[in-house]
């Protein structure tokens, strides 16, 4: 019995820990310049790209080398592969709700944002990507909620600022 105990701490203690840590997205509150907000946030980011899965994070890889070369349609099937492997990978289906969205499929990019902050809801990127396609949409309001979320959680995030700014000048130039 006794063995079996000290085989089962043994798995427990080397179980690795995947993710960012809370001390990063407390630096990433606190930053005091977007340099050094954008150095955090590159930070978490890059941990949000290690899935736990050596064959999930191969395939990740080359899914966004497929997507920063504008082969969308690799790229997604590539993303299917990876959510295949690690259902709970926040990061792969928030890459393929960005490909959703690139390719004006707001439906299926809500579904895949959605699904990215059900499992990461500190996920800044997915809710400034939820911003984006509710933006589209023509929902400006739920837009900027969900862009201010961002904010919450990486308070100089660029994206979501203009995103908040687009919005609010955009109302500005219509007539009341």
């Amino acid at each position: 019995m006794f063995k079996a105990l000290a085989f089962s701490g043994l798995l427990l203690i080397s179980s690795p820990d995947f993710g960012p840590s809370e001390e990063m997205f407390d630096e990433l509150k606190t930053a005091p310049t977007e340099e050094e907000a954008n150095d955090i946030a590159l930070d978490i980011w890059a941990s949000w790209m290690e899935s736990g899965s050596a064959a999930a994070d191969l395939v990740m890889e080359r899914a966004v080398q497929a997507q920063a070369f504008g082969e969308l349609d690799h790229a997604r099937a590539l993303y299917d592969r990876v959510i295949a492997i690690q259902p709970d990978y926040a990061e792969a289906w928030n890459r393929r709700a960005t490909v959703f969205l690139a390719q004006e499929n707001y439906s299926e990019a809500l579904r895949d944002v959605n699904e990215a902050l059900r499992l990461e809801p500190r996920h800044f990127g997915a809710w400034g990507g939820l911003g984006a396609v509710l933006e589209r949409l023509g929902s400006e309001d739920e837009a900027i909620s969900a862009y201010e979320k961002a904010l919450e959680i990486y308070p100089l995030f660029p994206s979501a600022k203009r995103g908040i700014s687009r919005i609010r000048r955009d109302r500005e130039g219509r007539p009341v």
